[in-house]
């Protein structure tokens, strides 16, 4: 799926690195924090979150959907831009050390195999919705909704460019 993308210094990896990089910062005691999501329109509130997120642990890795995924879970029209510029945009962000892509349509496994020490999502989620929450805080690791930052979503900023004149 990624190939030989190697954009950003190495920061967007194939989920075989993934795997490689958790045991690496495992072995080193270092805190590892996860997140998901598509990321289709990157927005304020997506930066907000990283930052936030990132300042839990030692380093960020966001795993975002494939384009097969966003199809299937946001509709035939999306994504806007596809998973390899999806991925170098999130790359850009200091706040994260690392991207992959996943192509199931929930993460729960691959939070599963990956363990990390902190697992966040955006505060639209409940707790209780966290897709590998139980098998994380099994784990020891700490779960956690971050505020919601409001008046930014992609589909709110998707609709604000429908209502655009011309």
């Amino acid at each position: 799926m990624i190939d030989s993308l190697g954009a950003m210094d190495g920061k967007i990896i194939p989920l075989e690195e993934a795997r490689r990089l958790r045991e690496q910062l495992r072995a080193e005691g270092k805190r590892l924090v996860f997140t998901n999501g598509c990321f289709d329109l990157l927005h304020l509130g997506h930066v907000r979150y990283l930052q936030q997120a990132r300042a839990l642990g030692d380093a960020l890795l966001v795993a975002i959907n494939s384009d097969r995924a966003v199809r299937a879970l946001k509709g035939p029209h999306r994504p806007l831009m596809n998973e390899r510029e999806r991925a170098e945009m999130l790359a850009a962000l200091s706040a994260v050390d690392y991207v992959t892509i996943f192509d199931d349509l929930s993460p729960r496994a691959l939070i599963a195999e990956l363990l990390p020490d902190v697992l966040v999502k955006g505060g639209d989620y409940a707790l209780d919705e966290i897709h590998g929450r139980e098998e994380v805080e099994a784990a020891g690791g700490r779960v956690l909704a971050l505020p919601f930052v409001e008046g930014y979503s992609t589909t709110a900023l998707i609709e604000r460019i429908r209502r655009l004149p011309g």
